[in-house]
């Protein structure tokens, strides 16, 4: 008997609708549902073999983030606009689970970034997982905010910038694409740095190697904020400082047949053929 888990967009009813009949069809075949996300936001994922998440691609990340520490594969539905990460839409999703529990799937590991957040006086304040990026941003309308860089310790390039992103492979098709930032592989290990409306010469973003250890320090006179996959974690202060890494748990995506990366980017971007 297997055990599968449902993280279904909470303000979502198209969501616990399709969460509800694929209960019912796994009960049918002798397995156990269990619904992830409870009434007081807490995730009860623990003895799942999979976790299904019915959503958009936030809805990956929150159900991403909830899997990694237990090494448990996520399968994505997209029941939004323009689900980038997820695998198949609400009508394949039957067939998916006959498909995992037939063992007829594979699983594809992304890497992820590690940040911990510092305050001025070196307190720990923060750790977090990303699986797209970090960012710090400005928090006063009409200004830039400082952010001095080192690279394993060694300073490199002080930013006066919107903010400041560092994003995965897997991130590099998010807000990282919006900010001019290159398009990577998800299949590569890297690190991608790209100043967000940059209000100096060096505009150009780039790319770590994944073993490199990124700082990110806010300078005085203004406040910044980090922002971890689409959520706001914490103000920093000038003096406060942010450690990205490469994360010790890689996401666990699960995916049916080859994916394939350029044929998405094409079909979801709308890139026509020459």
């Amino acid at each position: 008997m297997a055990t599968i888990a449902f993280y279904a967009h909470p303000m979502r009813p198209e969501a616990a609708a399709l969460a509800e009949r694929a209960s019912a069809w796994l009960a049918e075949r002798g397995h156990r549902a269990i619904m992830a996300l409870q009434t007081d936001d807490s995730v009860a994922i623990d003895g799942a073999d999979l976790l299904v998440s019915l959503g958009g691609d936030g809805t990956l990340l929150r159900a991403v983030d909830s899997a990694l520490e237990g090494g448990i594969p996520v399968l994505g539905v997209n029941i939004g606009r323009l689900g980038y990460l997820t695998q198949l839409e609400p009508g394949g999703l039957e067939d998916a689970l006959s498909g995992f529990l037939e063992g007829s799937y594979q699983v594809e590991e992304r890497m992820t970034l590690s940040v911990t957040v510092h305050g001025p006086d070196g307190a720990l304040i923060d750790e977090r997982m990303a699986l797209n990026e970090a960012t710090v941003e400005k928090t006063v309308p009409g200004h830039t905010v400082r952010i001095a860089t080192s690279i394993d310790g060694r300073p490199f390039v002080t930013y006066a910038a919107d903010g400041l992103l560092v994003a995965t492979p897997t991130g590099s098709t998010a807000y990282n694409l919006s900010a001019r930032g290159p398009v990577l592989s998800p299949r590569l290990r890297a690190i991608v740095v790209t100043p967000v409306s940059p209000h100096m010469l060096f505009d150009r973003p780039l790319v770590l190697d994944p073993t490199e250890r990124l700082r990110l320090e806010v300078l005085e006179p203004r406040t910044a904020v980090l922002v971890v996959d689409g959520i706001s974690v914490s103000l920093l202060e000038p003096g406060a400082t942010v450690d990205c890494s490469e994360g010790r748990q890689p996401a666990r995506l699960v995916t049916f047949g080859t994916r394939d990366f350029h044929a998405i980017l094409k079909a979801k971007f709308h890139l026509a053929d020459r």
